[in-house]
């Protein structure tokens, strides 16, 4: 099994601040994540490089004695370098279907798939909202960018094959206040 944990509530939004780490709740968030991970046969962990994606699975890496590794790949979503303002192009983007993405953010996705269904079983993944449905609408075979809207903290499970990714379960579900 290969598990996608969402991060915790982050300090700030994306929208002012670029890379913000966990709030009070993030990191209680954070904390409790360990009592149903530690249920699962993990034995490597990655990370998003994103602050508050580190700062999520710390608390588990610190109960397994392990480091997370960080991968690139499973990152944020990446916003074109002529974009002034983030908050209404991802609003945009996340209501639209991953044709109308532009290249860099196609390509992200392709890079972020090709990465997880390479994974070994027992791998947690701690990543982001845009990154776990990318992964889902693939396995789905949907085109909308916004499939499901996992909360923080949320698991989804996949399982990967030779024939590619399956998704098990998709994590709990919240509202969020980007759509």
């Amino acid at each position: 099994m290969i598990y996608l944990v969402r991060h915790g509530e982050a300090a700030e939004s994306w929208g002012t601040h670029p890379n913000p780490g966990l709030s009070d709740l993030g990191r209680k968030q954070a904390e409790a994540v360990i009592s149903i991970l530690s249920t699962f046969d993990i034995c490597r962990i990655l990370t998003s490089p994103m602050q508050r994606c580190q700062e999520t699975s710390d608390p588990f890496a610190r109960f397994m004695g392990q480091s997370a590794e960080i991968e690139p790949r499973v990152t944020e979503i990446p916003t074109p370098s002529d974009i002034d303002d983030r908050i209404p192009w991802l609003r945009a983007l996340m209501a639209g279907t991953w044709d109308e993405a532009p290249q860099l953010v196609k390509d992200w996705r392709s890079a972020l798939i090709e990465t997880v269904t390479g994974l070994p079983t027992g791998t947690v993944v701690f990543s982001h909202f845009i990154a776990i449905n990318a992964l889902v609408g693939h396995v789905e075979n949907r085109p909308e960018v916004t499939v499901f809207k996992p909360t923080y903290c949320s698991i989804t499970k996949f399982e990967a094959s030779s024939n590619g990714l399956r998704l098990v379960e998709r994590g709990a579900e919240a509202s969020t206040k980007v759509l």
